[in-house]
């Protein structure tokens, strides 16, 4: 049970973990450079991120699959999850740092590193349900993200800010339509859908790679600041958020899911926020790196752990 359990862990981890160090060796050789990786992070942005979205909700029945008892733990675990690190973030002596903190903490790379872990760990039929639940803590999360950087700043947004945030953000036009389509049950065009599935096909090792060439090791100074954020996001919070969905009654792929998405590290959309709002974005390039980096061994073990004990 021990190998068997480990060896499934590894084998979702593995493939993921691979490709991220590859765009980092492809970084040290030249083949890429980080006009690539600023590039390619915008093209998945931009583009094959919302068509995999698209694709995957528009073609599903949400009537009568959608997650809804999971999205609604899952959104109350992400707002307790922000109003802690922000009870945390007041005893940081540099205001500067505190809202880099919580975001860095709280803001998961749900959209890349988690769709990617939850296809490998429960095949690709589960990649519905994780685009659902994508689809409803991705505009929260960019709320309270833009919320947190803007209080620690001692600068109240306006309603007006938040709202063009969220309305250009390409994620959430993707998710808005495809979420009419399906309540609607529009039957699209077999070319659009096709045309969507293989730009959704280059998101996950595009992104990847992406990830890869844009860790800088130079960027682990000891900082305790640093590590507390990285053990919050890839530690502390997935074990907390799984414990309490699972004696909440959820189980098998859900809870999978759940996992996959909080154990995330923190999202690279996380640093031209902070560089914009304002804040520490050298903690904030630090933290990205770090729990990128830490967590292909945490959600490998994570994933062991709850393939052990039968919760998944």
């Amino acid at each position: 049970m021990i190998v068997e359990s480990l060896f499934f862990a590894i084998d979702v981890t593995l493939p993921i973990s691979l490709i991220i160090v590859l765009g980092v060796v492809l970084k040290r050789i030249g083949w890429i450079n980080d006009e690539f990786a600023q590039v390619g992070s915008r093209l998945v942005f931009n583009l094959t991120l919302p068509a995999l979205l698209f694709v995957n909700i528009a073609t599903t029945d949400l009537t009568s699959h959608f997650p809804l008892f999971l999205i609604i733990v899952a959104g109350l675990f992400m707002l307790g999850s922000f109003v802690l690190m922000h009870g945390i973030a007041l005893y940081i002596p540099t205001q500067f740092s505190r809202g880099a903190f919580v975001q860095g903490a709280c803001r998961g790379n749900m959209a890349i590193v988690g769709l990617a872990l939850a296809a490998n760990a429960f095949g690709e039929q589960v990649l519905p349900l994780a685009s659902m639940y994508l689809a409803a803590l991705v505009i929260p999360v960019n709320i309270f993200s833009i919320l947190t950087l803007y209080y620690h700043q001692s600068a109240a947004p306006s309603g007006k800010t938040v709202l063009l945030s969220v309305l250009k953000n390409p994620l959430a036009i993707a998710i808005f339509i495809a979420i009419i389509i399906a309540l609607l049950s529009i039957k699209l065009p077999k070319v659009l859908i096709d045309t969507g599935d293989y730009l959704a096909r280059m998101t996950l090792p595009l992104a990847l790679l992406c990830v890869g060439a844009s860790i800088r090791l130079h960027e682990f100074r000891a900082s305790q600041l640093l590590y507390a954020a990285i053990s919050s996001k890839i530690v502390f919070l997935p074990v907390v958020a799984t414990v309490i969905a699972y004696y909440c009654g959820i189980r098998g792929d859900e809870l999978g899911v759940l996992y996959v998405m909080t154990a995330a590290p923190t999202a690279a959309a996380a640093y031209p926020m902070v560089r914009t709002i304002g804040g520490d974005y050298h903690l904030t390039a630090a933290i990205i790196a770090g729990s990128t980096l830490f967590s292909m061994f945490t959600s490998t073990f994570g994933l062991f752990v709850l393939r052990y004990v039968g919760w998944v």
